[in-house]
């Protein structure tokens, strides 16, 4: 996470029922949720290798007695088999359902030298409690959009949404930060927070209006 989080929960006192994260690679986020006692988590992680590294890691914990969700699916707006892009000299977080563009030139040590088939689900098709989930965290290398449109009826039920943004064609046809604005804007959602750090993408945090 470019933004700290501890930074932006006291600054916009924010009040977290339960985190979706979605692009959740080794579950490296899992510590700051337990720091914050945020028991309710569920972590969504498309590559079958690196699901087994998050089960690894974090399957075993508890906040407050409740052990995190974990679901070896990529979320978007169908369902079924699609092929994701993979790479490891970055630990498969680079890897995409969309074609790097110029990530390629931008981090040419990063190749993208196999596919693999993931699983595909909408985030509205998931049955949890959505009630007791208000923060979605996602990471899915320009494909966000896609994973919100598949959730409009969950977007309903959140309150802030940390994902990263893109500023250029990071990959093919990966969707800008502007659209995002336009998008969660009708939704409620405020783009409060930007870190432009990574030159073609960053770090944003949108809060509903009245959250604000």
């Amino acid at each position: 996470m470019l933004l700290d989080f501890d930074f932006l929960k006291k600054k916009y006192n924010l009040n977290i029922n339960g985190i979706l994260h979605i692009g959740a690679h080794f579950g490296q986020e899992f510590e700051i949720y337990e720091r914050h006692q945020i028991s309710n988590l569920i972590f969504f992680e498309a590559l079958p290798h690196t699901f087994e590294t998050l089960k690894n890691n974090i399957s075993n914990k508890k906040v407050l007695g409740k052990s995190p969700i974990l679901v070896n699916k990529a979320l978007g707006n169908t369902t079924g088999e699609l092929e994701m892009y993979v790479e490891q000299a970055n630990q498969g977080q680079s890897s995409s359902i969309l074609k790097p563009n110029l990530h390629l030139s931008q981090y040419p040590w990063i190749q993208f030298n196999s596919k693999i088939k993931v699983d595909m689900i909408r985030l509205n098709d998931y049955d949890f409690n959505k009630f007791d989930y208000n923060f979605i965290n996602i990471d899915v290398q320009g494909y966000e959009l896609e994973v919100f449109k598949g959730a409009d009826v969950v977007l309903n039920y959140i309150d802030y949404i940390y994902t990263e943004v893109n500023f250029a064609d990071v990959y093919d046809n990966c969707v800008k930060v502007e659209e995002l604005d336009n998008f969660l804007s009708k939704f409620g959602f405020t783009r409060v927070e930007t870190d432009y750090s990574g030159k073609t993408w960053g770090d944003a945090l949108y809060i509903k209006e009245n959250k604000i």
